[in-house]
This record gives C-alpha cells, structure tokens and sequence, in this order.
C-alpha cells in the first residue's frame, strides 16, 4: 500500500470538497439566515485546514494502483459524510449526532431515508444542503475532484473505486477529461430538470432542491407531504421521466453527443431497463385498479412509483403501504435490481442481471450439450472469464450483505418487512421502505445501533462493497512506502 499517494489525494480531495460548503452559505446568506451562513463556513474552512498538511506533502513514490483508488474512495466517503453531520448537528436542526450522521450518509450516498419528522421546519439553507448533498454524491465526490484538479494519470482508478457499476471505462483517452465530460452532461441534464419543474409552477427554491435530488437519484423532499403537496399531474410527468433518464448509464448520452447512435440502440442493458418500468407498470396497474377505479390515476401513480424506485431515487406521490402484497413486492423487487450501471442510481444493477441470465442460460446449455462451446456476451463482446468472477463475487458479497443486516436488525424490535425493506432500501441506496419505514413515515424510531448499521448498508451500497472491504483488510496496509 503506498500511504502516502493516498494521504497526499485524499487531502487534495477534502481540500477541494470543503469549498462545496461556500454554496449553502451563499444561500443562507440570500435568506438572511446568518447563524447558519457562519456554521457552514465554519465546518468548511475547519475542513480546508485540516487538509493542508497533505496537500503539501509529497510522497516519494508516485504511483497508485486499485487498492489504492478503493482506500481513498472509502475514506473520502466515510471523512466526508462525518463532516457533512456537523451542518445539522452544529445548528440543531437535528440535535443528536448519530441521527444527523445519518441523514449526511443518506443525503451524500443518494439514498433519501430520513429521520427527520417536520421537514418544513428546517431553514432554507439546511433544506438546500440536505438536496446538494444528493447532487454531490450523485455522481461522485472523487470525479468531481478529479474533472477539477491537475491532471493526473491514477484518475482512472479512483473513477473506477467510485462510480457505480459493473465497469467503468474512459469516455476519452484521459480519465481527467472523462470526469469532465460526466460532470458537463451531469450539470446539463440537471438544469433542465430545474427549467421544466420551473416552468411547470413550482417555485425556483423547490425547483433547484428538487432537481438536485431527482438527478443524483436521491430523495429528499422540502415538504412534509412530499410531491404530493404540489398535486400536479404535469409535474408527476417531469419528475417520472427525469428520473428514468437519470436511471441511464451517462456513457450513452456521450455518445449522443458524439453521434453514435448505433452503440445506443444496440445496447442491451438500455432495453431491458426500459423493458423492465414497462412491464412493472403495467402490471402495477392491474393490480392497484381496485383501488383507484381510474386507468389514469392508475397509470399515473404506478409508473410514478416504478420510475422512482427502480433508478433509486425514492419519491412517492401515493402510498403504497396502502396497496396490495404483490404491488409491494414487486417494488421491493426493483429496489434490488437498480438502475444500470454508470448511473447515479442505486441498486444491484440492471447490466450484472443481464451478465448472470446469460451466464446461467449458457451453463444450462453446457449441461445439456457438454461438448458445446457457450460463451457470454454483452452488445455482442465476448466476457472474459474474469468479468463474470466479478460479477458473481459481487452477488455473493451482497447477499451477504443483506443478510447480515438482516440478522443485526433483528435484534430491535421490529416486524419481519420492516426489517427486511430497511436494509433492503438502505442497501441499494432508495430511500423508503414499507410498513414502518414506508413513503410517509420516516427511521426516526430506530435505535442508535439500527441507524449505524443502516449507515454502513448506504456507504456500502454506494461503492458497491469491494472499497470498504478493501479498506478494511489488514493486509493491505501491511506494506508500507
């Protein structure tokens, strides 16, 4: 392990991160909350300080390989979090520690699970940090820093140790430049987000926060009744197709960009995706229609709720506590499946699910014709060996995951789907449950030890497991330069 290439980044990250506190000052300022403009500065410039002594530090060897990358990904995450608390601890806005290191994680690994009961209540300038934490975390700390500092040529492991998703690769032939163009169609996509919720009548500070939470798929709200306060059909359309598109793999809208069509068209991950919301929805909707006794509302409602939780995003506009089991379930099921890889969304991901269905169809086709020769292919690309390893080490380290969390939830007193839908919905970063960590309830009931376990279920959802365990491996610190 080089520590000090990662002492030296990992500083220059922080150092870069703590400037994001000058955004919610400026906004507390504008609103005159001068008490909170002083505390966000404050926990800035406390950042910035702290950072120093690496950022002039100057290791002797240079190099950084992935080891490396997935360390400074899970510290920067964990420090970043820890300081992202002391907003809402300093002000009181949320007086417990624990219960404030909670919503950072949340706001910052784009899951959207609060604790908090009378959001309204809250001054501007934290209801604007809690939604830029969304927008921060959406695409990632650690690419934004490295679209804005010197180039360096170790970018590509970071962008891998952080972005979601089975693989990550260059967009152009330096890593520097590809967080850039992610970050340009990232901001791109979010202003016209804001622009549309605008214009459709929702005032510009809802706008902003809103928007900030639908493209980092996240799911704070600024009101007590959610979406739902604004009752308006035409913002329930903007905010469902906005969050689909979020739910897409960013390297595709490059190459719109750049005119490859065909690479878009023929993406398989895309059109299972999209094949996925429309199956979900419709049988949704023939499940609910007792309810509703309405095709429109129907329709309005499901593939409100299928487009916010299958990219993780965890609006509701209807509770679906309220409908039947096998509509609950099959929310619960695209809470496990995700979005597709290179999103901002959550989840295990639409693409490993392609990867393992074929992976298993040629295994059954090699059972039945032994002397056949099966190989797996995405977009028409052979899989190496080592690709499918990946994947199915990564459903197995998620499943036990889960099922850790499982077992460490028990120990409170919850039901059964309670449980279960927690760390299910903390895990793939959605944000609500059902039963008592439903879309109009909140975590606030849970002990300071279920809060802790689901905080650690976020930061491992968001970086996918491989860096926090890597992080806490002893033998990777063993060797030292």
């Amino acid at each position: 392990m080089n520590k000090g290439i990662v002492f030296h980044y990992l500083s220059k990250a922080l150092l870069l991160s703590s400037a994001l506190f000058l955004v919610p000052a400026l906004v507390s300022l504008y609103y005159r909350e001068y008490f909170f403009m002083l505390i966000f500065l404050g926990v800035g410039g406390g950042m910035a300080l702290a950072s120093l002594p690496g950022v002039f530090y100057r290791p002797r060897h240079k190099y950084m390989f992935a080891r490396e990358g997935m360390v400074i990904a899970a510290l920067m995450w964990i420090i970043f979090s820890a300081v992202g608390a002391l907003p809402f601890y300093c002000s009181g806005s949320i007086p417990h520690y624990i219960d404030a290191l909670f919503e950072s994680v949340s706001g910052f690994t784009t899951t959207g699970s609060s604790i908090l009961t009378d959001i309204e209540a809250l001054p501007r300038g934290i209801l604007f940090w809690r939604s830029f934490t969304h927008w921060v975390g959406g695409m990632g700390v650690l690419v934004l820093a490295i679209a804005i500092l010197p180039s360096s040529g170790n970018a590509l492991y970071l962008m891998q140790a952080e972005c979601p998703g089975p693989q990550v690769g260059k967009l152009v032939p330096k890593g520097k430049n590809s967080a850039l163009y992610l970050y340009l169609i990232y901001g791109a996509l979010t202003f016209i987000t804001i622009v549309l919720l605008f214009t459709g009548g929702m005032p510009l500070f809802d706008s902003v926060c809103h928007g900030m939470g639908i493209a980092g798929t996240g799911g704070f709200g600024i009101k007590n009744d959610g979406l739902s306060y604004y009752n308006s059909p035409y913002l329930d359309g903007v905010v469902t197709v906005t969050m689909l598109l979020f739910g897409v793999n960013f390297t595709l809208y490059y190459y719109m960009l750049i005119r490859r069509f065909r690479e878009v068209r023929k993406n398989t991950e895309l059109r299972v995706y999209f094949s996925i919301v429309a199956i979900s929805t419709v049988l949704i909707m023939l499940n609910i229609r007792p309810i509703y006794h309405s095709v429109g509302k129907c329709f309005r409602y499901a593939v409100f709720q299928v487009a916010s939780i299958i990219p993780s995003t965890g609006f509701a506009t209807a509770d679906y506590n309220q409908w039947p089991l096998f509509s609950q379930m099959l929310l619960i099921l695209l809470m496990l499946i995700g979005a597709c890889g290179g999103s901002t969304g959550g989840g295990f991901k639409v693409q490993r699910c392609v990867i393992l269905w074929k992976s298993g169809s040629a295994a059954m086709r090699k059972m039945v014709h032994p002397n056949s020769v099966n190989q797996v292919k995405s977009d028409n690309k052979i899989l190496r060996p080592e690709a499918l390893h990946h994947v199915w080490s990564y459903l197995i380290l998620y499943l036990g995951v889960l099922l850790a969390s499982f077992l460490l939830l028990s120990l409170d007193d919850m039901d059964f789907g309670t449980a279960i839908s927690a760390v299910i919905t903390c895990t793939n970063n959605i944000g609500p449950g059902i039963n008592s960590v439903g879309p109009m309830e909140n975590f606030s009931f849970l002990s300071d030890f279920s809060k802790a376990v689901l905080s650690a279920d976020m930061l491992l959802g968001r970086l996918e497991i491989f860096p926090i365990l890597v992080l806490l491996a002893p033998s990777v610190w063993r060797k030292s330069f």
